[in-house]
């Protein structure tokens, strides 16, 4: 009578590596795919009843195996699709935020420097009315007024009424001369 040996997990590499490679239908994923057979079969194996057909075992293992990759890929498939469009809705794209900034850089320097002083302690600085009128040494009133002429320069971009705030010279050049007139005595002098 000839004792039949039981079969070792070696000498069945070959056919779960044959099964894997059918399931999977790529050599390098079916070879993943038999380590994690023999990851999960070790981590199991107090589950093997005794007069169990290791082959069998083994092969649903692998088989198991194979399904749960293949649901963890749909889930996250459908996980990574979902939070691409949340990403799209929420974010838009980095360089058009990258161009608005120069924009908005572009404006601000150009604004004349009374009312970038002024612009920038307020809203970047964050101080108070009062404390950045302390700081330029102007009353609140004056502060306001260079306050709200920023302002509406940028918000004037920001319609797109005008591309660009007017650079100081230019500003300077287009703003009408006063003249000073000496209460009738001597002639008017120009300002």
């Amino acid at each position: 009578m000839m004792l039949r040996k039981r079969p070792d997990v070696l000498d069945l590499l070959v056919p779960l590596r044959r099964y894997a490679r059918s399931l999977t239908r790529d050599s390098a994923q079916a070879d993943d795919l038999v380590h994690d057979t023999l990851v999960r079969a070790l981590e199991r194996q107090g589950t093997l009843r005794p007069g169990t057909n290791l082959r069998t075992w083994l092969m649903t293992v692998l088989h198991n195996a194979f399904i749960d990759d293949q649901r963890r890929r749909k889930v996250e498939a459908r996980y990574a699709d979902a939070l691409g469009h949340i990403v799209e809705e929420a974010t838009p794209p980095a360089q058009e935020g990258h161009v608005r900034l120069a924009q908005v850089r572009e404006a601000f320097g150009r604004l004349p420097a009374e009312q970038r002083e002024a612009l920038h302690l307020v809203t970047i600085e964050g101080l108070a009315y009062q404390e950045a009128a302390d700081v330029l040494g102007i009353p609140i009133g004056t502060l306001m007024s260079r306050l709200g002429r920023a302002r509406a320069a940028l918000r004037t971009i920001e319609s797109g009424s005008a591309s660009r705030p007017p650079a100081p010279e230019e500003e300077a050049r287009a703003a009408p001369r006063l003249r000073v007139v000496d209460g009738g005595a001597g002639p008017a002098r120009a300002s």
